[in-house]
């Protein structure tokens, strides 16, 4: 079986060595080093990772991320490269592909689509067959927020309910695997995504802070 995780790190980080340390990403101010650093961070310092998730922990995060970013850029790639280290749960190929894949291609997107003129990858059928089965869980958390239903609707994988409908309709989402991934990690600005549903859900959904976070 392909390690889709796996294979997109090591895009990722060809990615990297071509932009460069200090190329721009989705996630401003994070330039190229920062975002590697905080890839970084996630896997090898959880003690310090914390601060991702919970505000109190923010600064200790911060901090050992400017730390991993002032590292050589080849190091610090290198790093990215690697993977968890021999300890993490993460190590274990079926672990890697849920807890990985979806932050590796999404963070591989920030970089690729924040310059001018880029264009969409051409993604292989396994991969967009790899996203949409991670959708089934970053899909339920992404939108559990949004006052509306939401369903995902690809071609080539048929439809699938994320967030149970309410008095507001229900929401549907067209897209490829990984774009529909893309929007529902925050960058709909950036994800070619039809969003249709009556207008008092669409406008919930636009003022709704998408995302696992």
């Amino acid at each position: 079986m392909t390690r889709h995780a796996r294979s997109e790190r090591l895009a990722l980080c060809r990615t990297l060595e071509r932009v460069g340390p200090d190329a721009p990403t989705l996630c401003p101010p994070w330039r190229t080093r920062d975002l590697a650093a905080h890839l970084v961070l996630r896997e090898r310092r959880p003690d310090a990772a914390l601060g991702i998730w919970l505000r109190a922990a923010a600064g200790r995060s911060r901090r050992v991320q400017e730390e991993y970013a002032a590292r050589p850029w080849p190091a610090l790639v290198d790093l990215v490269r690697s993977g968890p280290p021999p300890w993490a749960p993460a190590r274990w190929p079926a672990l890697d592909e849920r807890m990985n894949l979806p932050e590796l291609y999404v963070h591989h997107e920030d970089v690729l689509r924040a310059g001018d003129g880029w264009t969409a990858r051409s993604l292989a059928p396994d991969l967009e067959a790899a996203l949409w089965q991670s959708l089934r869980a970053t899909g339920r958390l992404a939108f559990r927020r949004v006052p509306a239903g939401v369903v995902l609707v690809t071609p080539e994988h048929g439809r699938r309910q994320v967030h149970a409908p309410t008095d507001r309709g229900t929401l549907v989402l067209r897209g490829r695997p990984g774009e529909l991934m893309l929007f529902a990690c925050n960058r709909r600005a950036v994800a070619g995504v039809d969003v249709s549903g009556p207008d008092e859900a669409v406008a919930a959904l636009d003022a709704t802070r998408l995302g696992v976070t």
